[in-house]
């Protein structure tokens, strides 16, 4: 299993539009982050979690060229505001497999009615076939079984998802203990860490290495980081052993 990831930033990606930061200057690759999203693959499966504003850009850059599944966590314009770019997809493969919570694709719908339109169809329209996620079930994409992972984004509640022995949870500030057993065992764990600063929607650099230590799996890799983590080269040096920072375009194999 490959795991390319897509974007690590947060919601205004990094550098931040107008902004003198430091890190927004960077010339580090590595502090500039396109909006999250991750691409996992092997030789029968390619599935995209999230689809961003930045969906085109990622899809250029990565070399995506098949998409069997898009998997979303969330409704929020960050993870879902690059849905309309889905249609080199449908011209080569059809409707777009799209699968999400019911209020999810409530509000896609909403927001992109002409997609989800069934009568008088603007024609060349993204077209998408939506599959409603139960966070109580496991749902099969090809031969690979994914487990739907409840977790909180502040009050909202959003879905992480873990496939075999990897497991991506973002935009989480609280996890229930059930939820947490389904995440024992895994090796290779993503998860979201905006900032050092505490903040009110998600989890910061010292909860997620609380949850780390929780979990214990073999890697982690950090993401949805913000500008405030710091330069990506110095933040590095300062995580435990088997912690990692993500960062845009970074491939690992599992």
């Amino acid at each position: 299993m490959k795991i390319y990831f897509l974007g690590t930033g947060t919601s205004q990606g990094i550098p931040v539009i107008g902004s003198q930061h430091p890190v927004c200057l960077s010339n580090d690759i590595r502090d500039k982050r396109l909006r999250v999203s991750v691409w996992i693959s092997d030789e029968k499966h390619s599935v995209v979690v999230d689809c961003g504003p930045d969906f085109r850009q990622q899809m250029l850059q990565s070399g995506c060229a098949r998409i069997d599944a898009l998997l979303f966590t969330h409704e929020h314009a960050d993870h879902t505001a690059g849905l309309d770019d889905i249609r080199p997809f449908n011209f080569q493969q059809g409707p777009m497999p799209v699968y999400a919570e019911q209020r999810v694709l409530n509000n896609l719908q909403k927001r992109f009615d002409y997609i989800f339109e069934t009568e008088n169809r603007y024609p060349g329209a993204p077209s998408v076939n939506a599959h409603e996620i139960q966070v109580d079930q496991r749902f099969a994409v090809g031969n690979w079984e994914i487990q739907p992972i409840r977790v909180y984004h502040g009050n909202l509640p959003v879905l992480g998802f873990r496939i075999d022995d990897f497991a991506y949870l973002t935009d989480v500030k609280t996890i229930e203990s059930d939820e947490i057993e389904k995440l024992k065992g895994v090796k290779v764990l993503v998860v979201n860490a905006l900032r050092e600063e505490p903040h009110a929607t998600h989890f910061n650099l010292q909860e997620a290495l609380d949850f780390v230590t929780l979990i214990q799996p073999e890697k982690t890799y950090l993401t949805h980081i913000s500008h405030h983590m710091g330069f990506h080269a110095e933040r590095e040096k300062q995580l435990p052993e088997n912690v990692f920072l993500a960062f845009d375009n970074l491939e690992i194999t599992l």
